[in-house]
């Protein structure tokens, strides 16, 4: 498993909201690439984006500061955030991500997806972010009436390679994963799927990693933000038990 630390980037800053409200947004970071060169220093094997602004907007905003990070950095990275099109996917693509990442265009337009996992093979993953298990889109603002899992069967034969699951409730809140919800989805599916929300210590990590090796299930890994931030997570600790290390 891979522990994902988040930059979410809003205003061109690295924050942290609290379930998913933007104005409740704690800024981290003003220099978004210094953030992910201290990820990577602290022995991180991927890095998540996410273009806040851009996710309310329906296209990319924060440009300039993913652009920054790309440079800084030789970790793979996955972004999401206002990628609609596949124009924008390509154009990401082509700009050194290893993964976009399609929310919104998932739900509404899921054969767009489809096209552009064939168009792109390995590089196109799905964001499902809940709310209460219901597929919430437009950063977040909608709440739509299709549950997670079904969503996500939607994509079971279309070579997607992750889905990303968020549950709204949890994140930014540090009251750990929604390991029921997370593992459930990992099991009705045969897509990868990582885990996101709610890591508040290396305790929340080993009781997901122990949660999914007792169901029999593989998830790809998890995503933390805020517990890197105010260091309630050690992020070297937690690489090290996800790949089966002990802890200190």
């Amino acid at each position: 498993m891979f522990l994902f630390p988040a930059i979410d980037l809003k205003d061109t800053q690295c924050v942290r909201l609290y379930k998913g409200e933007m104005d409740q947004a704690t800024v981290f970071n003003d220099n978004p690439a210094d953030q992910a060169l201290k990820f990577q220093e602290a022995g991180c094997e991927w890095l998540h984006l996410v273009d806040l602004n851009g996710a309310f907007a329906g296209e990319p905003v924060n440009g300039a500061a993913v652009d920054a990070i790309l440079n800084a950095v030789n970790v793979p990275v996955q972004l999401g955030g206002g990628i609609r099109d596949l124009a924008t996917i390509e154009h990401w693509l082509d700009k050194g991500l290893r993964r976009v990442i399609l929310g919104t265009i998932a739900l509404k337009n899921p054969a767009l997806v489809t096209q552009a996992a064939k168009n792109f093979p390995g590089h196109v993953a799905v964001g499902i972010d809940a709310r209460a298990g219901m597929v919430a889109v437009e950063g977040w603002a909608e709440t739509s009436d299709m549950s997670a899992i079904d969503l996500g069967r939607k994509f079971e034969d279309a070579g997607i390679s992750a889905i990303i699951y968020t549950d709204i409730d949890r994140d930014g809140t540090m009251e750990g994963v929604n390991t029921e919800a997370t593992l459930a989805l990992a099991e009705a599916l045969d897509i990868p799927v990582i885990a996101s929300g709610g890591v508040s210590s290396i305790e929340d990590v080993t009781q997901l990693k122990h949660a999914m090796e007792k169901a029999n299930v593989q998830l790809e890994g998890v995503i933390s933000g805020r517990a890197l931030y105010d260091g309630s997570l050690d992020l070297a600790e937690a690489v090290s038990v996800l790949k089966g290390g002990k802890i200190c």
